[in-house]
C-alpha cells in the first residue's frame, strides 16, 4: 500500500507530482466550440478562462453521470482532462451533438495528465497548468507532454496510488472508482459540493432532473469518507448493517476509502447502536470538512 502524501506546512514550497496514467487530454475547438459546450455540460463553460478551469460532468437525459472531467481553455479552444478508458467514449458522444456546428473534437495522444499538490509546479514548456478546480487543498493538475517526467514539474515524485491515497485522504470521489458512470447522480457524486454544476447557467443535458433534486432536498445517497481499524476489503464491497445493505465501497487505500451509503439508513441503524461492516470489517463514517450536509457519525468529524 502506498501512505498518503500530506501537503507540506505553511511556508514550504515543496510538492510532490504523480503522473496520472489513467487520465487523457482530448481538445475541443472552432467558432462555436463555447456555445456548443455551455448547452451540454453541467458547468458555466464562461468560468474556464486563462488558467482557471471547471470541474464538469456530461449527463444522461436522465440526469446521471456519463462522464466526468476538467475544461481548460487553451488559444481558442479548450483541452479536456477526462478518465482514459473514456476519452474515446466522450468524443464520440459529443460527435452526436454536433450537428452542423462550426466544432472540432479530437483526442490528444501527445499529451499526459499529471496532479501536483503541497507547492506550485514548474511549467515545462507547452504545459498547461491549472489548480484543481474542487478544492484547492487538491493543489494542480498539469497537461504536458508525452515522456515528460514528474522530475521535470520541480517536485517529488509519487505514484499515482500515491496521488489517490492523498484524493482520498480529502474525501473527494473520481468517476469510474467511486462511482459508475451511468448510475450515479451528480448530487451522489458531490458535484454540487465540489463546484461541478452551475444551477444558474440554464439549459444543459439533465439539467431538470438536477435542478429538482437540489431544490427538493431528495438527496438520499452521498459518496462520504469511511474508515477502519484494520485494511479495507476491495472496491465494490457491499456496506452492511444486520445484514442490510446500506452503500458500496469505492477507492481504498489501506484502512481508509470512500463509499457511496445511504445516508438516512445509515443514521437510523447508528442510532440504534449497530456497527457498519464491510466483509466483516467495522467501518465508521467520516464528514470532510468542505461538505455541507449532515453525515451521522460514531467518532469526531475529518
Amino acid at each position: 500500500m502506498s501512505g498518503a502524501l500530506v501537503a507540506d506546512g505553511p511556508g514550504m514550497s515543496h510538492c510532490h507530482a504523480s503522473l496520472l496514467p489513467s487520465r487523457a487530454a482530448l481538445s475541443i475547438g472552432g467558432a462555436d466550440a463555447r456555445k456548443f459546450l455551455q448547452g451540454l455540460i453541467t458547468n458555466d463553460i464562461g468560468k474556464a478562462q486563462g488558467s482557471r478551469a471547471i470541474h464538469a460532468a456530461l449527463l444522461s437525459p436522465q440526469g446521471k453521470i456519463l462522464f466526468d472531467f476538467f475544461l481548460v481553455a487553451d488559444g481558442d479552444g479548450f483541452l479536456v482532462d477526462v478518465a482514459r478508458d473514456k476519452a474515446g467514449e466522450l468524443a464520440k458522444r459529443l460527435g452526436f451533438y454536433r450537428l452542423r456546428a462550426a466544432v472540432e473534437i479530437d483526442e490528444e495522444p501527445s499529451r499526459e495528465v499529471a496532479a501536483s499538490w503541497g507547492g506550485t509546479p514548474t511549467a515545462p514548456n507547452g504545459a498547461v497548468v491549472y489548480t484543481d478546480p474542487r478544492l484547492p487543498e487538491l493543489g494542480c493538475r498539469v497537461l504536458f507532454a508525452k515522456d515528460t517526467s514528474a522530475a521535470e514539474l520541480g517536485c517529488e515524485p509519487a505514484t499515482e496510488p500515491d496521488y489517490h491515497a492523498f484524493r482520498i485522504g480529502l474525501g473527494v470521489p473520481e468517476g469510474g472508482r467511486d462511482y459508475a458512470f451511468g448510475d450515479a447522480f451528480p448530487h451522489e457524486a458531490l458535484f454540487d459540493q465540489l463546484n461541478g454544476v452551475d444551477f444558474n447557467k440554464g439549459c444543459f443535458v439533465g439539467q431538470e432532473v438536477v435542478s429538482r433534486m437540489e431544490h427538493r432536498g431528495t438527496v438520499r445517497k452521498r459518496i462520504v469518507p469511511v474508515a477502519s481499524d484494520a485494511p479495507l476489503p476491495p472496491p465494490g464491497t457491499s456496506i452492511e448493517a444486520g445484514g442490510v445493505a446500506l452503500g458500496t465501497l469505492g477507492s481504498v487505500s489501506g484502512s481508509s476509502g470512500l463509499a457511496l451509503i445511504r445516508l438516512d439508513r445509515a443514521e437510523e441503524v447508528l442510532a440504534q447502536g449497530q456497527t457498519l461492516t464491510a466483509a466483516g470489517v467495522g467501518v465508521t463514517l467520516r464528514r470532510p470538512a468542505f461538505v455541507r450536509f449532515a453525515v451521522p457519525l460514531t467518532e469526531a468529524p475529518a
